[in-house]
């Protein structure tokens, strides 16, 4: 087994033994820290000895004992701040497991999920103990993905399994009037941590492949669990739709070409045809949502062998259908585009005045740099210049600012 399938053996596994130990024990603070120590052991012992024939259950077992140790040893240093020395009744949980039982073969992947994406936590705490937990990646590997220092990350997962010891919740699917509600809080940060890594927020990169292709791989997951849930099924559509494009996206040297500049033939025709797949069955057999509306406008786009021969009419429609289920100023932006390619950038400058102050935009760059294109093409240079300057001072992403400052240099040369 070569180390990259190695790797992704052990990712895939994390979950499943962390929800085996969360679900017997509790305390998913400890049973965090035990899993990591096993998935060590592996990394230690498997490439020597050979990768055991049924991995998960020698997980279980070797994490489980490490909980073991963790819990007697913390219970020990209890009793000693307490000045304690009889046996409790609690002392025959802790017992290690002869085997990992029945319970090992269950998969609390969605359960798990649902915890990391408690209602409780913050945003960025849900990110960070989702790719913990859920991903398998270290505190390292996900401060080099967020682009944040590595003891903000250390400090946002433990604040996160304080929260979640705190709230008492339990290590089970919440009640069926619930599950929506919370499936849509997991959707959302699968949905964020793809976005950064398809699209930096900051720094020098483009692209941070390793977060796009976890929230890939997290989702596909998702799918296996509830495989009868349409936006689950749309929003893992729009991923493979979306990153099919990022071979075209950026020139040698990293600078960002728009869409409809990019080689096509770059795109990644298999993950195209896989994403139209699974949006076509789910459109199809199920109530449509705002991931699956998503998903058939990127198909739109993929289909269309060239820029010129875009759909729009239908893109436009679909962006219509969307904003009536999606309160997102963002959609209306992506409307005023499409907008302005079926009717005239004028058509589209007036929907985009109907966000103007909409304090959800305020410190975002793409009102100005959409306004900047739209003014583009009526032929206002001069208004068109000054908006690309004023989006590549609000963007925060350096091959955005690079492309907007650009954009800007190249009409203000042609004026």
């Amino acid at each position: 087994m070569d180390e990259v399938t190695f790797g992704h053996l052990l990712r895939d596994l994390a979950p499943q033994v962390l929800g085996a130990l969360v679900r017997r024990y509790g305390h998913f603070d400890v049973a965090e820290d035990a899993v990591q120590e096993a998935l060590l052991a592996a990394a230690l012992q498997w490439p020597g000895e050979g990768v055991p024939a049924d991995p998960r259950p020698w997980l279980i077992r070797v994490a489980s004992r490490r909980m073991v140790d963790l819990l007697r040893s913390d219970q020990a240093r209890r009793r000693r701040e307490d000045g304690a020395v009889v046996r409790t009744p609690d002392d025959e949980l802790w017992a290690p497991p002869a085997d990992v039982g029945p319970s090992a073969d269950e998969d609390d992947s969605l359960t798990l999920l649902i915890m990391c994406c408690h209602p409780s936590l913050s945003g960025a705490s849900q990110v960070a103990l989702t790719l913990r937990a859920v991903g398998g990646l270290t505190t390292a590997e996900i401060a080099r993905a967020l682009l944040v220092p590595e003891s903000t990350v250390g400090q946002r997962i433990s604040r996160a399994k304080a929260q979640i010891k705190r709230s008492g919740v339990a290590f089970a699917l919440p009640p069926q009037h619930e599950r929506a509600d919370r499936l849509d809080a997991v959707l959302h940060v699968l949905y964020l941590i793809f976005n950064e890594g398809y699209t930096s927020s900051s720094g020098p990169s483009l692209h941070r492949v390793e977060l796009s292709s976890e929230a890939v791989r997290l989702t596909r997951m998702l799918r296996e669990t509830v495989p009868d849930n349409g936006e689950v099924a749309g929003l893992l559509a729009l991923m493979l739709l979306t990153d099919a494009r990022r071979p075209a996206r950026s020139t040698a040297d990293g600078r960002l070409i728009p869409m409809a500049e990019q080689d096509r033939g770059l795109w990644n025709r298999d993950a195209i045809d896989e994403g139209i797949r699974i949006v076509t069955a789910a459109m199809s057999r199920t109530a449509l949502g705002p991931y699956q509306l998503q998903a058939a406008i990127a198909a739109l786009h993929a289909e269309a062998p060239t820029a010129d021969a875009t759909d729009w009419m239908q893109i436009l429609g679909l962006y219509t259908l969307l904003e009536t289920v999606a309160d997102n100023p963002a959609v209306t932006l992506n409307r005023a585009v499409a907008t302005a390619m079926v009717y005239g950038p004028r058509a589209g400058l007036r929907l985009l005045g109907t966000v103007d102050g909409d304090p959800r935009l305020s410190r975002s760059h793409r009102p100005d740099a959409v306004r900047a294109h739209l003014l583009e093409l009526t032929g206002d240079l001069d208004a068109a210049v000054a908006l690309y300057r004023s989006a590549a001072r609000k963007a925060t992403s350096i091959p955005e600012q690079n492309y907007l400052r650009a954009r800007a240099t190249t009409l203000g040369d042609a004026r």
